[in-house]
C-alpha cells in the first residue's frame, strides 16, 4: 500500500526483495533493495521518480489506491538510470497528459535508453514548478553519481528527493529510519557510499555547500533507494560531509589472497602487530570476504594493507579486481602498504604498491615479500612492521583531527 511520507506527499515505489547485486555484479546487496518513487498530490499532481524494469504494476497499484494514474500531469526524472527511469513509458502510457521534466544531461541519458521519449521539459537549479498547492523546486547534482543528476525539493513540506544520494540498498517493509535497526541502516549507508559515491567526494561536498547556501530547510530526506530519514535527516547530512572529507578512524584493513598460506600467515602477524598498538586490525582475505563489504570497511580506516601470493608474475585475480576497484573509488587521505609470498619471481608486492599509488594511497614501502613460507624471523618482521604502520595510521589520524578542530583558545 502507498505510504504517507508528508502532506499529500505519498511513497509509491516497490520493493525488490531479492535482488543480490547491482552495477553489473560489482556491487552486492545481500539485504535487496527498494526503487522508491514519490507521488505529490497538489492541484496538479506530480510523480517524482519511477522504478525498475518488472515493477511497474506493482508501483502503479499504490498510485491507484491514491489517484487515478490518468491526473498525473508531471513526471519528473531525476536521474536517467534504469532502476529509477525503467517505467517511465510505462506511466506515461497512463498519465498521456503528463509532461516530463529532467536536467538537459537527463535528455541524452533517457533519450538513449527510451528513443520513443519526445517533449523533454528541461530544468536547471533554482527553477521551480507550481503543483497548486505545492511547490517543486529543482537543484542539479551532476555526478552525484551521473552527469544527469539533479534534486527534487517540495517547498511546503521541507522534504528533500535527492534521488541516488542518501540512500540504501536495503529491503524492509518499512519506510522510515525511526522503524528500522539503526546498526542495519547505518552499515548499508556507509556500504552504499563507499562502493558509489566514494569517487565524486569533491562534489559531494561542493554540493553540501551549495544546498547549505541555497537555505533549504529539511525537514526529511527521501531517497530512491532504502529508508526515508525523517527522525534526524541532520545525521546522515553529517555523515556524508564525514565521508567526503575522508575523516576515518584508527583502523586497518588487512585485504590478502593467499595460494598456500604463507602470505596468510603474513597477514595474521601484521595483524597482531596493529593490534599490539592498539589499533583496530580487520583481517579480511578475498574471496571469502564480500570485496563490496571490504570497500564499506576502509571507507572509515585510515589504513590498509594489501596482499597476494605471486602468480604468473602478477597478483591473484580477486585481489587483482579489488585494488582496480580501488583505482575507480579514489578514497582520500589514507596510508596504505603491500606484502606477500613468492617462490621464484616477487613481482606481485612491487605491483600492488604502484596499484596503491594509482588509487591515491599514500604507499609505505614495507619489504615484506618473502619467499616459499615466512620463516619465525620473517613473521616477526611482519609483525614489526603492523606496529610501525599502526604508529603512523595514529598520527595520521591525530594530524586529520588536528586539522578538522582547529586549534584551541
Amino acid at each position: 500500500m502507498p505510504v504517507q511520507v508528508a502532506d499529500k506527499v505519498y511513497w509509491v515505489g516497490a520493493i525488490d526483495w531479492n535482488v543480490r547485486n547491482f552495477h553489473g555484479y560489482t556491487y552486492t546487496t545481500p539485504r535487496g533493495t527498494t526503487y522508491n518513487a514519490y507521488l505529490v498530490l497538489g492541484e496538479e499532481p506530480a510523480l517524482v521518480d519511477t522504478v525498475a524494469r518488472g515493477f511497474e504494476e506493482e508501483m502503479m497499484a499504490r498510485i491507484r489506491e491514491v489517484i487515478d494514474p490518468a491526473r498525473i500531469r508531471h513526471l519528473i526524472a531525476n536521474h536517467g538510470e534504469p532502476d529509477h527511469s525503467a517505467a517511465i513509458p510505462y506511466v506515461l502510457a497512463h498519465a498521456p497528459q503528463a509532461s516530463l521534466y529532467c536536467t538537459s544531461k537527463g535528455t541524452e541519458s533517457l533519450g538513449a535508453y527510451y528513443p520513443e521519449l519526445q517533449g523533454f521539459r528541461v530544468v536547471k537549479t533554482g527553477d521551480t514548478l507550481p503543483l497548486g498547492g505545492k511547490t517543486l523546486q529543482f537543484i542539479e547534482a551532476p555526478m552525484l553519481h551521473w552527469p544527469d543528476s539533479m534534486f527534487t525539493y517540495v517547498q511546503e513540506d521541507r522534504l528533500l528527493l535527492p534521488n541516488d544520494a542518501f540512500g540504501q540498498h536495503l529491503a524492509t517493509s518499512q519506510r522510515f529510519d525511526d522503524q528500522v535497526e539503526a546498526g542495519q541502516l547505518w552499515e548499508e549507508a556507509a556500504r552504499y557510499y563507499a562502493n558509489i559515491l566514494t569517487p565524486y567526494s569533491r562534489m559531494v561536498l561542493r554540493k553540501l555547500d551549495e544546498v547549505g547556501k541555497l537555505g533549504l530547510a529539511i525537514d526529511t530526506i527521501a531517497p530512491s533507494h532504502g529508508i526515508i530519514w525523517r527522525r534526524n535527516p541532520g545525521s546522515i547530512l553529517g555523515a556524508y560531509r564525514r565521508w567526503a572529507s575522508g575523516e576515518a578512524k584508527e583502523r586497518v584493513v588487512i585485504a590478502y589472497e593467499t595460494m598456500w598460506g604463507s602470505t596468510e600467515k603474513m597477514a595474521r602477524a601484521l595483524a597482531e602487530g596493529v593490534a599490539d598498538e592498539g589499533v583496530e586490525a580487520l583481517l579480511r582475505g578475498l574471496p571469502m570476504a564480500d570485496r563490496t563489504d571490504v570497500i564499506k570497511e576502509l571507507l572509515e580506516a585510515k589504513g590498509l594493507l594489501v596482499g597476494s601470493s605471486t602468480h604468473n608474475q602478477h597478483m591473484l585475480l580477486n585481489i587483482a579486481a579489488f585494488v582496480e576497484d580501488l583505482k575507480g573509488l579514489r578514497f582520500t587521505h589514507k596510508i596504505g602498504a603491500a606484502f606477500g609470498s613468492y617462490g621464484w619471481a616477487g613481482t606481485a608486492v612491487g605491483h600492488l604498491e604502484e596499484s596503491l599509488r594509482e588509487a591515491g594511497f599514500d604507499v609505505m614501502v614495507s619489504d615484506l615479500a618473502f619467499r616459499w613460507a615466512p620463516s619465525a624471523a620473517d613473521l616477526e618482521r611482519a609483525r614489526e612492521f603492523g606496529r610501525r604502520f599502526a604508529r603512523e595510521v595514529r598520527q595520521a589520524v591525530a594530524q586529520s583531527l588536528g586539522a578538522h578542530h582547529g586549534p584551541e583558545g
